[in-house]
């Protein structure tokens, strides 16, 4: 009798598309292995859970109450084995300070950064001047917990101050040094240094529209042009990176190369799985179908991940 696997999709986060996306990719490739249902993380999720009984659940959420250890807590008490990292792996990936102070415990190279309080601070003279010596400019501002490089926003001294307040809907933000250079994206797989990809996009940088839309014409270059000493040590700081916050299954790490030197700004711990998504193009390249690439997935989840 075929196994029943439920996946989790949709959500209440600013990705929520895009987790739809994924969800209906995942059910192409795997509809005839399993006994499959996507279904919404509504306020039924438990009643779901337990009617549907799934003996995997895949999730395909993205940003906030998915991928942040919120989800996983109630699949971790309803005894349900599920796919991606776990709840405290989840929650502090997802916190750009808190994983960038671990980055930063294991010598790990990030971009220096500073938190913006709302009801704190103010965008005066001293304040800029302060960045400019601390942080310097150019600089990026983006909320501490969104994904896909929702509302990211590249600012100098002029247009701070009108970028920062597009933003005052979150209660604080990170303000972070901008690094030029190179986009390069790395997957971990388990235990496994999977691959990396470099991105090109004609957009300024590697937004939410270069990610998602094909008209915005982002070139996808694998293998990656560069020494293969270079190539093995960013795959090291990714696995790295994915073991220093305690992550499972599959990860993909966010790096700039600049100067001969990788900086990591940021870990995702479920990345979109997507036509233009990155990891399924990784996997490829490395003979892994986009169908195995799931069989894997779903046959590493876990209860207590």
């Amino acid at each position: 009798m075929k196994k029943k696997l439920l996946i989790l999709a949709g959500g209440f986060s600013r990705e929520r598309e895009i987790s739809l996306k994924t969800a209906r990719a995942v059910f192409q490739e795997i509809k005839n292995n399993y006994i499959t249902k996507i279904s919404e993380p509504d306020g039924n999720l438990v009643k779901t859970l337990r009617k549907f009984k799934p003996d995997f659940v895949f999730n395909a959420l993205h940003g906030r109450y998915g991928e942040d250890g919120y989800i996983q807590s109630i699949l971790e008490s309803e005894k349900i084995k599920y796919t991606h990292s776990g709840v405290l792996s989840s929650s502090i990936a997802i916190d750009k300070e808190i994983s960038k102070k671990i980055f930063i415990k294991n010598k790990i190279l990030t971009p220096k950064f500073q938190k913006f309080k709302f009801s704190r601070d103010k965008i005066d003279k001293k304040f800029i001047n302060k960045l400019k010596s601390n942080i310097g400019f150019p600089l990026v501002i983006k909320p501490f917990n969104e994904g896909s490089s929702v509302e990211v926003y590249i600012c100098n001294s002029k247009n701070l101050k009108k970028n920062i307040n597009k933003l005052c809907h979150y209660k604080e933000i990170m303000i972070e040094k901008y690094i030029g250079g190179r986009e390069i994206q790395v997957a971990i797989l388990g235990k496994r240094k999977l691959g990396a990809i470099e991105l090109k996009p004609k957009r300024k940088f590697y937004d939410y529209q270069a990610k998602y839309n094909s008209k915005s014409k982002t070139k996808h270059l694998i293998p990656v042009n560069i020494k293969k000493s270079l190539l093995r040590k960013v795959l090291s700081i990714a696995l790295k990176a994915h073991n220093s916050i305690g992550c499972k299954g599959v990860t993909r790490s966010d790096f700039k190369f600049y100067k001969n030197k990788f900086y990591l700004l940021e870990l995702n711990t479920q990345p979109g799985m997507t036509n233009l998504s990155l990891v399924p193009e990784i996997a490829r390249y490395y003979n892994i179908s986009f169908k195995n690439l799931i069989k894997w997935i779903i046959n590493d989840s876990s209860i207590n991940r």
